[in-house]
């Protein structure tokens, strides 16, 4: 929260949201997770992620998009995702940061392996590459 308020536009935005996403303790199909590991090709995902946030800020509206998301084993309940959009309204910052998330899961090279109680498999969530 502290960065994006250090924006020198900052005053321009009128709202700021945020997604953060979480690992939860059950799958979609009720299976107890025990643990997420996120791997990642980092030089292209930190490309990826710096295209995505420099892309969003182009649209009407947008002061600063930032993202984070973390790599490695995340335990539930712990944070995976961070999005944080300013804009000018509410408006202009809800469809950006649904964007946002959409094109992370989409675009970057950040892979998942889900560990349940019974198995592990990775995860495949994206639509293209």
């Amino acid at each position: 929260m502290q960065t994006i308020r250090k924006n020198p536009r900052i005053k321009e935005a009128g709202a700021i949201t945020y997604f953060i996403g979480i690992v939860r303790g059950r799958t979609y199909k009720g299976k107890k997770v025990k643990k997420l590991y996120f791997e990642a090709y980092k030089e292209q995902a930190e490309k990826s992620l710096t295209k995505i946030s420099n892309d969003l800020r182009k649209k009407p509206g947008i002061v600063d998009v930032l993202i984070h998301h973390m790599t490695g084993t995340l335990k539930v309940g712990e944070t995976i995702v961070f999005v944080a959009v300013a804009g000018k309204s509410r408006k202009d910052v809800f469809p950006v940061l649904a964007e946002a998330v959409e094109r992370i899961k989409r675009e970057a090279p950040i892979w998942k392996k889900e560990y349940t109680e019974k198995n592990a498999r990775w995860i495949s969530e994206k639509r293209h590459l």
